[in-house]
């Protein structure tokens, strides 16, 4: 009776052991789970996650951005890769070009850049990380531009062209991605 409650007030504190936690199902919050409703920055992509046949030319571990189809690809090995949904840059703020991730971060603050408070002076300047920060649960810098891969509180705009040049994904998928990937892996942008 002891253990009965003892176990009970663990998993209501939320610190069952994993094996209680698997044995009562889905009643504790995965850690890629981010809220419900289009605020939370998760609600499911619009654009499911795939693996899919790859016969280009870059090698696995190699991240391709094509801008065209607002897919992002993660070259797997066997002839594979991991296929995600982006929103891109909207006209004017699209590029191509091959990069490197240089910085990952968890949760990333926010400053927009002086371009963008010129276009947007209602913009704050500066937001600390959290759900309702629009760089989302994960940031993946590429190389010294202003330009990420990063997650998005707005699920509802991936496969859009909406953003200031970055690539962003869901929540979901940019953790996934962020958990793939090292700094120093390349990025290739196409813009056809």
């Amino acid at each position: 009776m002891a253990a009965a409650a003892l176990m009970a007030g663990l998993i209501v504190a939320g610190a069952a052991p994993a094996s209680a936690q698997g044995f009562f199902g889905n009643v504790f919050p995965k850690p890629f789970d981010f809220g419900n409703g289009p605020k939370s920055g998760y609600s499911g992509s619009p654009v499911p996650r795939q693996t899919v046949r790859y016969d280009g030319k870059y090698k696995p571990g190699t991240v391709i951005v094509n801008t065209a189809e607002r897919r992002l690809y993660l070259v797997q090995d066997n002839g594979m890769a991991l296929k995600y949904g982006i929103g891109v840059g909207r006209d004017g703020f699209r590029w191509s070009g091959v990069k490197t991730i240089t910085r990952k971060a968890e949760w990333p603050g926010w400053t927009p850049p002086p371009q963008m408070i010129k276009r947007r002076p209602d913009l704050p300047r500066h937001m600390p990380g959290g759900i309702d920060n629009p760089l989302g649960a994960r940031a993946m810098y590429l190389g010294s531009t202003l330009y990420r891969i990063h997650g998005s509180n707005e699920p509802e705009t991936i496969g859009q062209a909406v953003s200031s040049g970055c690539f962003r994904m869901t929540n979901d998928d940019v953790t996934d991605l962020y958990n793939r990937v090292n700094v120093g892996t390349t990025v290739v942008v196409l813009n056809n």
